[in-house]
């Protein structure tokens, strides 16, 4: 792969911030409404982990969605999936899961596992306008069928998008048109330098797992979310994981560039939108346009 000239720097490093959700799931959101517009078109991120089952047993009981995707990854533990679509789900280790909630649907995420670990995250990605009232969609992908890139000390599970470049180049399981996301999960042994290739027009950002890595000098630690700048001659992503090496998500996509409503599960792209999806909600109507 040839070496990136221009690779990008660290403009920002952002700690979660410790929240619940659902039944009262605790958790770290790190992709907050404040940086919605600036790494458009990914609307939150979420990182759960807990060895302790009251952390995250009562789980998320049903709930709407409109107007974008959901993107769960599940590192440790088993979530079940439902919803009012038709489709149920059992995501587990290294798990994926992948839902266009798009006109809208009611589901629920109960998890399947009474002790030990559940470690994972949640990534919200909007949906153009043209797509939000479009069908919805569900897809489970279980750890086998997400596709390896690897050289030297670099272990890459590629979720959507491309890794690697030329003949070395590895797809990842989704593509997505308009918003193009790369979803990389990435596992660095120490002192490690890896690359990724991406287009000047994405917006990207990296979230740290566990570990510390090195971008253009500066340091990012475990559990920061790191926007990553976007100049219009850069190339790429360059980072060298420290002396215990690291897991990170490298995450970057094409912003949809268009005004963003939102009021709590509801993404839309005007405020009369918004009230619609309120509206269809509390009149019951939801779940009966997702089961048609």
């Amino acid at each position: 792969m040839k070496p990136l000239q221009r690779p990008r720097s660290i403009e920002a490093l952002v700690a979660g911030t410790p929240t619940s959700d659902g039944a009262g799931v605790k958790l770290s959101r790190v992709l907050t409404q404040q940086w919605q517009r600036r790494l458009d078109p990914f609307l939150m991120l979420d990182h759960f982990g807990s060895d302790q089952a009251d952390d995250y047993i009562a789980g998320f009981p049903d709930h709407p969605h409109r107007g974008f995707e959901t993107i769960t990854i599940m590192l440790q533990g088993r979530m079940r999936h439902r919803d009012s679509g038709g489709h149920e789900g059992l995501v587990t280790d290294g798990g994926v899961q992948w839902m266009t909630a798009a006109r809208g649907l009611i589901h629920s995420e109960t998890p399947e596992q009474t002790e030990g670990r559940m470690d994972g995250f949640q990534l919200w990605l909007n949906l153009h306008s043209s797509d939000k009232m479009g069908p919805i969609g569900y897809r489970d992908i279980e750890d086998a069928q997400i596709p390896r890139w690897q050289v030297g000390g670099a272990l890459v599970r590629v979720i959507a998008g491309c890794c690697g470049a030329g003949a070395s180049s590895v797809d990842g399981a989704v593509q997505r048109p308009k918003t193009e996301p790369t979803i990389l999960d990435i596992t660095l042994q120490a002192n490690t330098r890896f690359e990724q290739a991406l287009p000047s027009t994405m917006n990207a950002f990296l979230y740290l797992h566990t570990g510390t890595v090195v971008v253009l000098g500066k340091e990012a630690q475990a559990r920061q979310m790191v926007v990553l700048s976007n100049p219009a001659d850069s190339d790429g992503v360059a980072l060298v994981a420290g002396n215990t090496g690291a897991r990170l998500l490298l995450i970057a996509g094409q912003p949809l560039k268009e005004p963003i409503a939102q009021h709590g599960p509801f993404v839309m792209n005007t405020r009369e939108e918004l009230m619609q999806a309120v509206q269809d909600y509390q009149a019951g109507q939801l779940g009966t346009i997702c089961a048609a």
